[in-house]
């Protein structure tokens, strides 16, 4: 159940995505609405281009920033914050959202390494 990369694959069933999976959505022309939800030094240090800043601290009071008809994928560090922020939202009736299972960390290591790591 609790691997590195995808710490929360055994959970949820299809709500988790790998990065090459989000890669492959974005190059089929998806619409997908990347939130990231690291602290906004984080987000400064490695991003995903194209991707919306809502740390998960803020996501109660800034949900309504978010469509309900967008395919929400939520990215934090290794996977842990970006799975609360997707259960949370699924609670508030947002019905299409997803996890990037092993978060940027994932991104980094398998789809785009000019996107920097750190700890």
């Amino acid at each position: 159940m609790f691997n590195f990369q995808g710490r929360f694959a055994a959970l949820g069933g299809n709500d988790n995505l790998s990065a090459e999976e989000i890669k492959k959505k974005l190059d089929e022309g998806n619409k997908l609405t990347l939130l990231d939800v690291r602290e906004e030094w984080e987000y400064k240090t490695a991003k995903i281009e194209g991707s919306v800043l809502i740390p998960l601290g803020q996501l109660e009071r800034r949900k309504e920033e978010l469509s309900h008809d967008s395919e929400i994928v939520c990215i934090c560090h290794m996977g842990v914050r970006s799975f609360k922020a997707m259960k949370y939202l699924q609670s508030c009736g947002f019905k299409n959202v997803k996890n990037m299972a092993g978060g940027i960390e994932a991104w980094s290591m398998k789809v785009d390494p000019n996107v920097p790591r750190y700890r």
